[in-house]
């Protein structure tokens, strides 16, 4: 029995003599099966090609992604807050070293992820650290395994320790999560924003997708919801989902500046070139 990873998307399914015949979050529209079909590894092989890197971007928050790049190729932050750390966000590849290092930092004193593209392997790293893993119970259906472990919140913010709060975005999935850490950034707060207000290429703006790979835009509405949940929210720093995405300063008027744009844009702004 082995709990097989999709090498598309880094989701685990449970326990089964053999892969699955396809991975229900590469099939849905949000994601993609890749030209040359669907195929599997396991968390032993994963870690014989693999490792984790770390970057510390500020005092208390620290990306951890695997290298080579495997799957979607985010990374997860361990963000190091008074009241405990705190895991965000998750990547496939959980490793002896990984294990040893989180340990010496402190362990993990809550654990949250943002949506199903990046529940990976969550119980592994739910039982390796003893915490359970939160997930929005808008999105249960996609969860591929199944564990006690897991831990749904409902409802649109839930705070996990003091000063950290998570944040029903919606959107890009019905129960997309971010994650706001107020002492972050010096005091002037952190948005942990995901895919649910993805940071652009450039750095300069956040942007909103039900499908990134396949280019699926938000509505008008969806896009203004996930304004309006951030609206009681200071924040000077916003960090994506990649080691190089992240707007250092600044955020909350990046997020204004952003929603305005995007919802121009649907309205024909660009029209004319």
């Amino acid at each position: 029995m082995h709990a097989f990873i999709c090498t598309a998307c880094g989701t685990q399914y449970a326990p089964r003599a053999g892969p699955p015949g396809e991975c229900a979050i590469c099939t849905d529209e949000r994601q993609y099966v890749p030209p040359r079909g669907q195929t599997w590894t396991t968390l032993p092989a994963l870690a014989a090609s693999h490792c984790n890197a770390w970057r510390q971007y500020e005092p208390g928050i620290i990306g951890i992604g695997t290298q080579p790049q495997f799957a979607i190729g985010q990374r997860a932050l361990l963000i190091r807050t008074p009241g405990g750390n705190v895991l965000w966000d998750c990547i496939s590849l959980l490793d002896d070293a990984t294990v040893t290092l989180i340990a010496a930092l402190g362990g993990v004193k809550a654990f949250a992820i943002s949506h199903p593209h990046f529940y990976t392997t969550m119980v592994e790293w739910s039982r390796a650290f003893g915490v359970p893993a939160h997930v929005h119970a808008a999105d249960e259906r996609w969860i591929m395994r199944p564990d006690p472990c897991l831990k749904l919140w409902q409802g649109e913010t839930l705070a996990l320790l003091p000063g950290v709060t998570l944040i029903r975005g919606g959107g890009h999935f019905a129960g997309g999560a971010m994650l706001h850490w107020a002492d972050g950034a010096g005091g002037g707060g952190v948005l942990c924003s995901s895919d649910i207000a993805a940071v652009t290429t450039d750095r300069r703006f956040l942007t909103f997708m039900r499908s990134y790979p396949n280019l699926i835009p938000l509505a008008a509405r969806q896009i203004e919801a996930i304004g309006r949940m951030l609206e009681p929210f200071a924040f000077d720093a916003v960090y994506g989902i990649f080691f190089d995405r992240v707007i250092e300063s600044g955020g909350k008027a990046v997020l204004k500046a952003s929603v305005d744009r995007y919802i121009a844009a649907l309205a024909g702004a660009y029209e004319r070139g």
